[in-house]
């Protein structure tokens, strides 16, 4: 097969992290012509671009597509897409995320190419202000007719879309976000020397989180319930791993309420690392307030630890209440308060969470098979374009 894969930034992402391993699978195990197209990866949250560049496939990078809406460079990015897309002749396109999904799939309408779109996440989502909502619901609305296929991340994504009338329920297919496994069975760096790094002991409990230090990713909800925590398990601590523009604001919350010693935050760190911090921490807590299905969920229980999360997006998909984790209501602090004090004074449930869910999702989330489930579903594309 000939892909062209149109993603709007190549960030540390999980969303940009399933098109690279999708674009990589298919290089280097498949054999098919794949190329990446994509914005510059701008902000505080990394970049994943010179890990595409040392890939053997064709990755091109346009200046003009940034995630914010700029009608003339927009318009400037939709014309350079034409052009590369003449040249590069793809049997199909893939497009990724909000921006250049609508961009990409204006792009296959032109060029008569079938187009296959994956939801990471809903482009239109809770926090969003009411207009802009209502704009990416209308935006999706107006490019569902040459969408041949929808790929969700999660059974949630598909429902938020049919919910607001996008295309047909026959349309869309979950496919799981995968990513290499191994190494969160069995990461390079042991728990001891990662805790060490960190200051923590053997007594301590740790409660990580992973994730931009970002609005509506929820780290607020976890410090404001710390105070109890600490009070009733002083060995209790809290390690925030990544970065953002809200850190300063974190970090000043947390010297106010004297909880300074309970915290570390590790900065932006390669996603090589992050395997060997999951298996530093004993309980993964997942607070946003809105997601697709957030990777660190299944990361978290292959890793054989017991998952929190607020009851978002796919997370109902994964944290399984009494098997793999607590599934708690949206920015809740009381239930959030409980449900780190009950696994961090049982370590048989954190044990019995952990070894279910790494039995029930090491395989489901392997990237070779996401990828092979996905050129299914091109193969299936194409042979309905050919046949008329």
């Amino acid at each position: 097969m000939n892909v062209a894969h149109i993603i709007t930034r190549l960030i540390l992402g999980g969303a940009q992290e399933n098109t690279l391993h999708n674009v990589e699978d298919q290089h280097d195990i498949h054999g098919d012509d794949v190329c990446l197209i994509t914005g510059p990866a701008e902000g505080p949250e990394g970049s994943l671009i010179p890990r595409a560049r040392e890939g053997r496939f064709r990755l091109e990078v346009l200046p003009e597509m940034k995630r914010s809406i700029r009608p003339l460079d927009d318009w400037r990015a939709y014309r350079r897409l034409i052009r590369l897309l003449r040249e590069i002749q793809p049997d199909l396109i893939h497009t990724h995320s909000s921006k250049a999904g609508i961009l990409g799939r204006y792009a296959a309408r032109k060029l008569k190419i079938p187009v296959v779109h994956s939801i990471h996440g809903a482009a239109f989502h809770f926090g969003q202000p009411k207009i802009a909502y209502k704009a990416y619901v209308a935006a999706e609305k107006a490019v569902s007719g040459w969408t041949r296929k929808y790929i969700c991340v999660a059974d949630a994504m598909r429902d938020a879309y049919v919910a607001e009338g996008i295309s047909t329920p026959e349309k869309y297919i979950t496919i799981q976000s995968g990513f290499d496994v191994e190494p969160f069975l069995n990461p390079p760096v042991s728990r001891e020397q990662v805790r060490r790094q960190f200051g923590f002991s053997d007594d301590h409990i740790v409660v990580g989180k992973i994730g931009r230090l970002f609005h509506l990713k929820g780290h607020e909800f976890l410090i404001e319930s710390a105070t109890e925590v600490i009070n009733q398990n002083p060995n209790v601590r809290y390690l925030f791993v990544g970065d953002g523009i809200l850190r300063d604001q974190y970090e000043a919350s947390i010297k106010e309420a004297g909880l300074s010693d309970f915290f570390r935050f590790s900065g932006l760190v390669p996603t090589s690392e992050i395997p060997q911090l999951m298996h530093a921490m004993d309980i993964v807590a997942h607070t946003s307030q809105w997601e697709g299905l957030a990777r660190v969920l299944p990361q978290g229980l292959i890793s054989g630890k017991p998952v929190i999360s607020y009851d978002v997006g796919g997370a109902r998909e994964v944290v399984i209440p009494g098997e793999t984790g607590f599934l708690l209501p949206q920015d809740s602090i009381k239930e959030l308060t409980i449900a780190i004090l009950d696994l961090a004074a049982n370590p048989e449930l954190r044990e019995r969470f952990g070894s279910a869910g790494r039995d029930r999702f090491t395989d489901l989330f392997r990237h070779e098979v996401m990828t092979e489930r996905i050129r299914e579903v091109y193969q299936d594309v194409l042979s309905q374009s050919q046949s008329q």
